[in-house]
């Protein structure tokens, strides 16, 4: 169960979370909390990546009672949270290749569903999490992943989509939004930043394999996003979560506006948040308050190149189709009464 939430009784330092249901009130600093990515790492000062592994692998270690082990891909992630010969993690935690991933963590259920079977189990009283960016998750690992979904191995796989490849010098990946700037798209010719009709859209492509649970999350909704996660390890099978981390060196965002962005992204309906299982759309997340895309671009400098002396409203507007196209699609509007 879920509580719907007011502006009066969170949008103000007077009244803060005090009239929200305890169960409800978000809590940074808790004895209650797993803190599996404890403090130490060295990701950028409001970095979305670290919040949303924060979140996820905390909720997912509280659904399992600790019993839980995490394939990490090579990225930003695994870069600012272990520099040798230091870790931030708190759990049992693999570094796999940048491509390997989903095959490490398909390894790992292996040689725990073989324990089990010998024990006279079903399953494995441990579960896995695998995770990597969108570099690592959309592209070159895409493979691996794709094979875990037709296996159904009994894998959570994470990806944190930044939208790009940060922690390489902020080259487009697969998940690159079209118009972005980045050091592999240059805001120059008649098509600047990424063009478009490129890249993929993993969490459908998901959606297609049937596996047991697909959803998209996104920083701006923790609770959101917590919940999600306990849902997945309630599951078995293949299992796959796509979170929205805005990264404000790659977006030239100020570091302030991670959340604000994230939740302009989910507002627009750029990043639409739903659930799946087994091949169909079971919940999708109601857009409260809608927004212009533009909201959205106009405080990102990937985007800068649109609104400069030479704007590209025809870029925008293309922007803006992609985002009503998403609302359309999963229905994301609350409805009129």
């Amino acid at each position: 169960m879920s509580q719907d939430l007011k502006f009066y009784q969170t949008g103000t330092f007077t009244v803060g979370n005090r009239l929200l249901d305890p169960d409800q009130r978000t809590v940074q600093s808790s004895l209650a909390r797993d803190n599996s990515l404890t403090s130490g790492h060295r990701a950028c000062q409001g970095c979305g990546e670290a919040l949303g592994a924060r979140y996820a692998v905390d909720a997912a270690m509280r659904a399992t009672k600790g019993q839980l082990i995490a394939a990490n891909a090579t990225g930003c992630l695994e870069v600012f949270s272990t520099p040798y010969p230091e870790t931030s993690w708190k759990l049992p935690w693999l570094h796999s290749l940048f491509g390997n991933a989903a095959a490490v963590g398909s390894g790992i259920a292996a040689a725990l569903k073989v324990k089990a079977q010998k024990a006279g189990l079903e399953h494995s009283a441990t579960h896995v999490i695998a995770q990597g960016g969108d570099g690592g998750t959309t592209d070159i690992g895409f493979a691996c992943l794709s094979g875990m979904f037709e296996r159904n191995d009994d894998v959570l796989y994470i990806c944190y989509d930044n939208e790009g490849y940060m922690n390489t010098g902020v080259q487009r990946s697969s998940a690159t939004p079209p118009g972005a700037r980045t050091a592999t798209t240059l805001p120059l010719g008649p098509q600047p930043g990424e063009e478009f009709g490129k890249g993929k859209n993993v969490p459908l492509i998901a959606v297609a394999h049937e596996i047991p649970y697909v959803a998209t999350a996104s920083v701006a909704d923790l609770h959101d996003l917590e919940a999600k996660v306990t849902k997945a390890m309630t599951i078995h099978g293949a299992r796959y979560l796509h979170v929205f981390v805005p990264c404000p060196l790659g977006w030239g965002s100020a570091s302030s506006d991670t959340i604000k962005l994230a939740r302009l992204a989910h507002e627009s309906g750029i990043f639409p948040l739903f659930e799946a299982e087994h091949g169909e759309i079971t919940s999708v997340r109601k857009i409260r308050h809608r927004v212009p895309v533009e909201d959205y671009l106009r405080l990102q400098k990937r985007y800068a190149h649109l609104f400069g002396s030479h704007p590209r409203p025809d870029i925008v507007a293309r922007l803006q189709a992609m985002a009503d196209k998403n609302i359309k699609r999963f229905n994301l509007l609350e409805d009129a009464a």
